[in-house]
C-alpha cells in the first residue's frame, strides 16, 4: 500500500521532528533528495549532469527553500543553474546558498517561459502543499511548457494537496519528489496524472504520522489478500455469485459479468435474466446455473434497462436479501433509501453525476468529494471508476491506478462487476471497500496483460484474469 497523509498531519509530524533536530535539518534532507533525483533524471534524459542547464523556480516558504538548496547542490555538480524567484519573499538561507554556489538568481519576468523551455530540467518550487487553485496568472504560461524534464517539489504548484482537485492551469510534472509521505493529491484523480512518477523520500517523520487519509492498493497487496482455493474447499466455501445482468439491448453484459466472475475464482455462478442472454451465457459457460437459488454475493445491473420490470424486480429483491452486492449500471437508477457498506456502488463519473444531480465535469474535477457525498447519503461503499479508481468506505479512502488507457472500452465495467462479485462472495467478512479496491487493481492488471500495449476488448480482460492472478508479485509463495 502507498499511504498518503493530509497537509495538517504532515505539518504536525514535521513540527514534532524539528523540535528534536538542529534548525534546517529537514530542509537540507529534502534538498539532498531533490539533488539526487534531479541528477538521475538529467542522466536519463541527456546522458549526463555536468554542463547541463537547469531552471529552478523558487517561491516563498519552505518549498522554495528546498528548491534553492537543491539548486546549490546541482551547481556544485557542474549544472548551469538559473533560479527564478516568483515571490518577493524567498527563503534567505536557500537564496544565500544558491548564490554562493554560483547559481544565477533573479526575479521571474514576463516571457521567462522561454528561459524554462531552453533548459534541460525545470525544478518547480513555486508553491508547496499549501497551494491550490492552479498557477497564478503570471505563471500560467508554464502550463504549455514543452521540452525540459519537469521535477516538482512535493507536488506540481497549484494542486490542492488534500483533495486532488484540479481547478486551474498547472505545469504537469514528469517526476514529483515528496517528503515523509505521499499526499492525497498524488493518489487521487485528476491530480495524480499531473504528478508523473512519484518518489517518496523518508526524512524522518514517518513515526510521527497518524493513520493515512488515502491509500493506494498495489499488486502485491492483492496477492496477499486474494482468496485462493484451499484443500477441503467446495463451491460454497469459495462463494456463489448471483448475476442479474443483460436484457434485450445489452445481451453481452450478461456474458461478460458471468465470465469475469468465473475467471476470478467463484465456486459457482448463478444467472438470473431473460431467455436470450441466458442462452448466450449457457453457450459460453455451460457450468453456470440459470435460475433462483442460493447466492452469497450479487452482481446487479450490467446491461439492465431501468425500464425492464422483471430485471428491476430481481435487483430490488437482491438488494433486500442482506447479501453483499455490486450495484452497477442499470441497478443504480432506483436505489432504495437504506443501503449498507456491503452494497458496493460502481458508477462512472456520468452515473455518479446523475445520482447527485450534478454536472459530469464537476465530478471529474473533484471525484473524491462527489464520491464521499454519495457514500454519506446512501451508507453504501462507493467505487468510482476512472483513470484512478476511487473507493470510499466506512474506514477511509482507497485508490487503484494499475490500468492501461486501453481499458476505456465497452464492457470493461461489466467485467469489473463480475470480478468484484466473485471477491465479495469469497471474502464475506472483510471490509467491502478493501475487497472492491483489490478487485479494481486485479481488473486493471488483467487489462495490462491482455493489452500488451495495444487495443483490447472486454472479453480479453475477463479471459486474462487467471493469468493476472498467478502473475501477481508474491502469488506463488503465499496463500493456500
Amino acid at each position: 500500500m502507498i499511504a498518503a497523509h493530509s497537509v495538517a498531519d504532515v505539518r504536525a509530524a514535521e513540527r514534532a521532528v524539528m523540535a528534536l533536530l538542529p534548525p534546517g535539518t529537514l530542509m537540507h534532507r529534502a534538498a539532498a533528495a531533490l539533488d539526487v533525483e534531479c541528477a538521475r533524471v538529467l542522466r536519463e534524459a541527456t546522458g549526463g549532469v555536468s554542463g547541463r542547464r537547469a531552471v529552478v523556480l523558487a517561491g516563498s516558504g519552505d518549498n522554495g527553500g528546498d528548491a534553492l538548496l537543491a539548486a546549490a547542490r546541482l551547481a556544485r555538480r557542474g549544472v548551469a543553474v538559473t533560479a527564478l524567484t516568483t515571490s518577493e519573499h524567498v527563503h534567505p538561507e536557500g537564496l544565500a546558498a544558491a548564490r554562493a554556489a554560483g547559481v544565477r538568481t533573479r526575479p521571474w519576468r514576463a516571457g521567462d517561459e522561454d528561459v524554462c523551455a531552453a533548459a534541460d530540467l525545470v525544478l518547480d518550487g513555486i508553491a508547496g502543499i499549501g497551494g491550490r487553485g492552479g498557477l497564478r496568472p503570471a505563471h500560467e504560461g508554464l502550463s504549455a511548457l514543452d521540452g525540459p524534464v519537469v521535477v516538482a517539489v512535493d507536488l506540481p504548484s497549484g494542486l490542492d494537496a488534500d483533495t486532488g482537485a484540479v481547478t486551474g492551469e498547472l505545469m504537469a510534472a514528469d517526476v514529483t519528489v515528496t517528503f515523509g509521505t505521499a499526499k492525497p493529491a498524488h493518489l487521487l484523480a485528476p491530480a495524480a496524472a499531473r504528478c508523473g512518477r512519484l518518489v517518496v523520500v523518508d526524512i524522518g517523520t514517518t513515526d510521527h504520522l497518524p493513520a493515512p487519509a488515502v491509500e493506494r492498493v498495489e499488486l502485491a497487496d492483492v496477492a496477499a489478500r486474494w482468496r485462493r482455493a484451499a484443500p477441503g474447499d467446495d463451491k460454497y466455501s469459495r462463494g456463489v455469485v448471483g448475476v442479474v445482468a443483460g436484457g434485450p439491448d445489452y445481451t453481452g453484459a450478461a456474458v461478460l459479468a458471468v465470465e469475469a466472475a468465473v475467471r476470478a475464482g467463484a465456486g459457482m455462478v448463478r444467472y438470473l435474466g431473460p431467455q436470450h442472454p441466458a442462452e448466450l451465457v449457457r453457450q459460453r459457460r455451460p457450468e453456470v446455473v440459470v435460475g433462483e437459488g442460493r447466492v452469497q454475493a450479487w452482481v446487479l445491473g450490467p446491461g439492465v434497462s431501468p425500464d425492464d420490470p422483471e430485471q428491476q424486480d430481481r435487483i430490488r429483491r437482491a438488494l433486500a436479501s442482506g447479501e453483499p452486492a455490486v450495484v452497477d449500471a442499470g441497478a443504480l437508477a432506483g436505489l432504495p433509501a437504506a443501503l449498507g457498506p456491503h452494497h458496493v456502488l460502481t458508477p462512472h463519473a456520468g452515473e455518479l453525476a446523475r445520482l447527485l444531480g450534478a454536472e459530469r465535469r464537476a465530478v471529474e474535477a473533484d471525484p473524491l468529494a462527489h464520491a464521499r457525498r454519495v457514500h454519506e447519503s446512501t451508507g453504501a461503499t462507493v467505487l468510482l471508476k476512472g483513470s484512478v479508481t476511487t473507493v470510499v468506505g466506512e474506514r477511509g479512502v482507497l485508490t487503484a491506478a494499475a490500468a492501461p488507457t486501453w481499458l476505456s472500452t465497452a464492457g470493461a465495467g461489466d467485467v469489473l462487476a463480475g470480478v468484484l462479485g466473485a471477491a465479495l462472495a469469497a471474502r464475506p467478512d472483510e471490509d467491502p471497500a478493501q475487497v472492491a479496491a483489490d478487485a479494481a487493481v486485479l481488473h486493471g492488471w488483467a487489462a495490462t496483460l491482455a493489452s500488451a500495449g495495444g487495443p483490447l476488448a472486454a472479453l480479453d480482460v475477463a479471459d486474462a484474469v487467471p493469468a493476472a492472478l498467478t502473475s501477481l508479485p508474491g502469488w506463488a509463495g503465499t496463500g493456500g
